[in-house]
């Protein structure tokens, strides 16, 4: 790999003293791999049946495992949604929490979504998350990664922190803030981080990671928790950035993480002038200790108190009877309630969190557009509520249809005629229309294999 800038290295061995030709070492070997099941559509058991990819679990994520196999981004149980691959470092913020189901919950900086799919297998079904991108183009991967999970009560926006925090006024449990940083715990693995680091750069990163946090504030319940994470080793975005913050709010106390990530991270750094006296109580990765890249993380509580907070339902729309046909013809059941107009189009999505028509990118789940007399579904109606549907065909992922499937062709089927879902070994990864025993694809141009 290129050569690690001399001041860094610097900076690094007033860090590490006698471990720091350790660390030097780790940025010889190879980045790790890993993913997560995605336990929202098919359990760990399950999966460990037709898990083919790796047998080494994480220590410190349930359903985590590394792996070394190639190509597993096109293999059908990718399309299918049943992992999301992730540096597995990155994985330990989310596990820092004990998150509750029924929690509301925002993850402010999103983008790919690798956070945000580990909080949402964490929620049930009365959770709901919302993710933050700022730029449109990674809120589109993003919003496209939640749909490929099948995820249901997630939104996506795409919004300045300080816009979204006038949206979401104390409105969640829970706040995930992974933010933007000057990338050092990632130099082993993207090498154009390395071209772009300089202290200067390191100090307008924490300029504005405090900037961000103090609109998670906003947005914050009392008695809720922000989780601050980055994927650098400076002490200016970490432990500096995380003491100056609870100076500037003392509601705030620094909180301990699981004992899970306890066992398998490193101390914060006590600094010169630092406040905290228990900045030990924040989390280090160090690519030489743990295995996989740079990763820092501090759980912020806010003071307990006595405030209740009402949900708010949406009063019940008349629904056009098209829609309605359509959902009973092609679902064994739904909730009603959950069935919506957002910007036009319907949606499946909780009434109890309601949300502003204009604000988000993604609201719930796309069930289709309604025409003149029928309804188009959307693929995000098929991987979410594919469980539900009443047409069903079952694929293994190493039979013919399947490639004919991911390649955008039809083939032939015994399934009765209307829409269904195509399931890969009890996944869905897509849906078709049946007609007279064929079955018409309707997997996205963009998402098919080639």
């Amino acid at each position: 790999m290129k050569q690690l800038p001399v001041e860094f290295q610097e900076r690094m061995k007033t860090l590490l003293g006698d471990e720091f030709e350790d660390f030097l070492k780790s940025y010889d070997e190879k980045p790790v791999r890993a993913f997560r099941v995605n336990t929202d559509k098919i359990s760990l058991a399950e999966f460990q049946k037709l898990n083919i990819f790796s047998t080494e679990k994480i220590p410190y994520v349930e359903n985590g495992f590394y792996f070394d196999y190639d190509g597993i981004g096109n293999h059908p149980y990718h399309h299918a949604g049943m992992f999301y691959i992730q540096e597995p470092a990155a994985m330990v913020p989310v596990e820092s929490i004990h998150i509750n189901p029924d929690w509301k919950v925002l993850d402010l900086c999103a983008a790919p979504g690798g956070k945000s799919s580990q909080i949402k297998n964490k929620l049930g079904e009365n959770g709901v998350l919302v993710s933050n991108e700022i730029v449109p183009s990674r809120c589109k991967i993003l919003t496209g990664n939640m749909e490929r999970m099948g995820f249901k009560n997630v939104v996506t926006t795409c919004m300045h922190p300080q816009k979204l925090s006038k949206e979401f006024p104390e409105a969640f449990d829970m706040i995930m803030v992974d933010a933007p940083c000057s990338g050092e715990g990632m130099f082993r693995k993207e090498e154009i981080a390395i071209d772009e680091w300089t202290p200067e750069n390191v100090k307008m990163c924490a300029q504005r990671q405090s900037e961000i946090l103090d609109c998670a504030v906003k947005m914050l319940k009392e008695g809720g928790y922000i989780v601050y994470s980055t994927c650098t080793f400076s002490l200016e975005e970490n432990e500096m950035t995380v003491d100056v913050f609870l100076q500037r709010h003392p509601e705030f106390i620094l909180y301990p993480t699981t004992e899970k990530v306890r066992e398998n991270t490193a101390d914060g750094i006590i600094f010169d002038g630092c406040q905290c006296e228990n900045i030990h109580y924040t989390r280090r990765c160090y690519p030489h200790k743990t295995k996989g890249e740079g990763q820092f993380v501090a759980v912020l509580k806010h003071n307990e108190c006595n405030k209740e907070y009402f949900s708010v339902s949406l009063g019940k729309e008349k629904h056009d009877k098209v829609l309605m046909d359509f959902l009973d013809d092609t679902l064994v059941s739904y909730d009603e309630r959950n069935v919506q107009i957002y910007n036009g189009n319907p949606v499946y999505f909780t009434p109890d969190f309601p949300i502003r028509k204009g604000t988000a990118f993604s609201c719930g789940v796309t069930i289709g557009e309604i025409r003149k007399n029928y309804v188009q579904p959307h693929h995000q109606f098929f991987m979410a509520m594919g469980t539900d549907f009443k047409r069903k065909i079952e694929l293994s992922a190493e039979c013919d249809e399947i490639k004919k499937y991911l390649h955008g062709e039809e083939f032939n089927t015994d399934c009765e005629n209307g829409w269904a879902v195509v399931l890969v070994d009890g996944c869905t990864v897509g849906g078709v229309k049946v007609s007279n025993g064929r079955a018409k694809n309707h997997y996205p141009k963009g998402l098919r294999t080639k």
